[in-house]
């Protein structure tokens, strides 16, 4: 009767090979899910004027972004109750099947849909891949690979936009999507042949349905405040309130739901871990400046120094590379040293002091000087985004190995969202102020904040001298506000990594260990 305990409680030892061919598989995961955030974004006007529809086109983007987010725990809990391998699986092949919809899509409609679709595969893919390397890697190791993952992620944000014009440019904007099918279907062989020998959990359980709608519905609500919020309505109309209390109101009856409930999708009992809630909350304030540089920095290069839209694009690539460079030092230096909360109170620390050198640059902007803050910047976010994802890991049970795990992917786009929001309501109230103010003849329009925004910058040059003077004092105004916004984010996640616990990370996998035996005695009760 207790022999199946004694064999599964042998837990899969994988090699060195094993573990490089396994990680190879999960790259390509997260190489997908990353372009599939960013590649759209140059093709959107081809997309348009294919499928007539110029109106929804921004809805490419912000369908996939609302769906990718609002599964992301859902795949978490899922995976801690059927198993990695098989969420993996899942993950891959809902994303293949929705690309090959989105490749066909016939209409604008059509393709908003099957983006959303598309998004419920991509979160699951990102979430997947960090969880499953906690199954194979020992944590002190995992700062190492959770730095490769980092550096994709920011490779993949760059080289997005740069394939996706491409693509439209010289092909076709589907080949935006068909190219998904083979670097898909590779990770999709490369993670069934490679784990194999992943345990599988067999010991069903309730799932939280309930809880899986409330949390896709408020989180859904929420995000469309934070898209819609300023430029499809202004912050204060009925549509923005509505959809903010009715947001709010569905997270409370989630909130209330994971009280009540056996197999939470985010176990309420995670957020009484400090490592974890702290770790989250750094990860949050972290995205916030993160997305907000990511989004809001090539409007400032090109409003300040006059730098074209391709132009700004390229002048991402400093930040992109300090993030790798940032990312995979942290990893090495995490795994070296055994030690983690060093490396985000640097690295916040630093993103602090650049965005105020970045305040003072608004004022007289330079072009070489800004690329090498930018430089830096990234380097500051590569000291974090490792960091935290090892940390929550390391806190946790392997029973709430993939919920945990997820939550951080979470919490990042999340923070990403209303950073994105928060810093854009900065910039948008004091341009249009300003542009209101100076004398710019009216070729900005009726709404002249939101069309500097926009990066709709050829009526500057027919502006007379003064009014081209008084509009670059507005728009050096509205970016040190936003600097300062940014910094002072980044000043409270270096406050929140001060109260960050720090657990000696272990140099082997037990919990992994623990989780067979536990398994195995799950199974040997079903069978007596």
């Amino acid at each position: 009767m207790m022999q199946p305990v004694d064999q599964a409680a042998q837990s899969p030892r994988f090699s060195e090979r094993e573990k490089k061919i396994i990680f190879g598989g999960l790259m390509l995961g997260i190489l997908l899910a990353a372009l599939d955030q960013t590649i759209v974004a140059t093709a959107l006007p081809a997309m348009a004027r294919d499928l007539s529809d110029v109106a929804h086109m921004s809805w490419v983007v912000s369908a996939y972004l609302l769906t990718a987010t609002a599964v992301t725990p859902i795949y978490g809990k899922l995976s801690d109750l059927y198993g990695r391998k098989r969420m993996l699986q899942v993950a891959i092949g809902w994303f293949l099947a929705a690309s090959i919809l989105c490749a066909l899509a016939g209409s604008m409609g059509q393709l908003v849909a099957f983006r959303a679709l598309q998004g419920m595969g991509g979160g699951g893919l990102m979430a997947m891949a960090h969880a499953t390397i906690a199954d194979i890697i020992a944590p002190r190791e995992r700062g190492r690979y959770q730095g490769y993952f980092s550096s994709v992620f920011a490779a993949a944000s760059v080289a997005g936009p740069v394939l996706g014009g491409f693509f439209a440019q010289h092909l076709t904007w589907r080949w935006v999507f068909w190219i998904n099918l083979p670097i898909g279907l590779l990770a999709l062989i490369i993670c069934d042949v490679a784990l194999r020998r992943l345990p599988a959990k067999g010991v069903r359980r309730r799932i939280d349905y309930a809880g899986a709608i409330l949390l896709m519905a408020s989180v859904g609500q929420l995000l469309l405040v934070t898209t819609w919020g300023g430029t499809a309505y202004p912050w204060g109309s009925p549509v923005i309130i509505a959809l903010t209390l009715s947001g709010l109101v569905l997270l409370a009856a989630f909130i209330y739901q994971e009280m009540h409930t056996p197999e939470a999708i985010l176990p309420p009992r995670l957020f009484r871990n400090a490592v974890f809630s702290v770790s989250n909350t750094i990860t949050f304030l972290t995205a916030m400046v993160m997305f907000a540089a990511i989004i809001y920095l090539p409007l400032f290069l090109q409003l300040a120094t006059g730098a074209s839209a391709e132009e700004s694009g390229f002048l991402l690539i400093p930040l992109t590379a300090g993030i790798v460079c940032g990312a995979f030092t942290t990893g090495r230096l995490v795994s070296v040293t055994g030690r983690y909360k060093i490396f985000p109170l640097i690295g916040m620390s630093m993103v602090a002091a650049v965005l105020l050198l970045f305040s003072r640059l608004a004022v007289n902007a330079d072009r070489v000087y800004a690329e090498g803050l930018m430089t830096l910047l990234g380097m500051g976010f590569g000291g974090v985004l490792p960091s935290m994802v090892v940390a929550v890991q390391n806190s946790l049970e392997m029973k709430d190995l993939g919920s945990g795990t997820s939550s951080v992917t979470f919490f990042r786009s999340m923070g990403g969202s209303f950073g994105v929001a928060l810093v854009g309501a900065v910039l948008l109230s004091a341009l249009d102020r300003g542009a209101r103010a100076a004398d710019t003849g009216g070729l900005l329009g009726p709404n002249p904040g939101l069309t500097l925004m926009r990066g709709e910058t050829g009526a500057i040059e027919t502006m007379n001298q003064a009014g081209r003077a008084a509009l670059s004092q507005v728009i050096a105004h509205a970016f040190v506000l936003g600097f300062l916004v940014t910094a002072l984010i980044a000043c409270l996640a270096v406050l929140a990594v001060v109260f960050l616990k720090e657990v000696p990370l272990r140099s082997d996998n037990a919990h992994g260990q623990d989780e067979v035996r536990r398994l195995a005695r799950e199974a040997a009760e079903l069978v007596e």
